[in-house]
């Protein structure tokens, strides 16, 4: 074979490449019209937003607001000589309840900036 037969074929290889290459766009340019046609559908069924007059007011008293309280642990009581273990149903649904202190610690200038952080503490 000669360097002209290797040439041709190269170059029918490179068209028939690019017209693979080709319908690969169109196939997916196609997909993607037909998936924004599909969304149009879909938002065409759904119920209309609510206008602005239709939302929520505030209550009379104004807007609620965060409650903070301090926390401590509701341990579990251990079964000893022989009691039946605790089953899940017999604990509270939280974990926490109400401490009796309800002042929050806080930070003191010179002190390491975390409670139980290791540093040098209040020199």
């Amino acid at each position: 074979m000669s360097t002209a037969t290797y040439e041709l074929l190269a170059a029918s290889s490179h068209a028939l490449n690019m017209t693979i290459a080709f319908i690969g766009g169109l196939v997916i340019a196609g997909a993607l019209i037909w998936a924004v046609r599909m969304g149009l559908r879909v938002m065409e069924r759904e119920p209309e937003r609510p206008h602005a007059d239709e939302h929520g007011k505030l209550p009379a008293t104004g807007a609620v607001h965060e409650e903070r309280e301090m926390r401590e642990p509701d341990e579990i009581p251990l079964a000893a000589d022989g009691n039946p273990r605790l089953m899940p149903y017999e604990l509270h649904h939280s974990g926490s309840r109400r401490g009796a202190d309800q002042n929050r610690r806080r930070w003191l200038p010179g002190s390491s900036g975390s409670f139980g952080g290791g540093g040098p503490g209040h020199v």
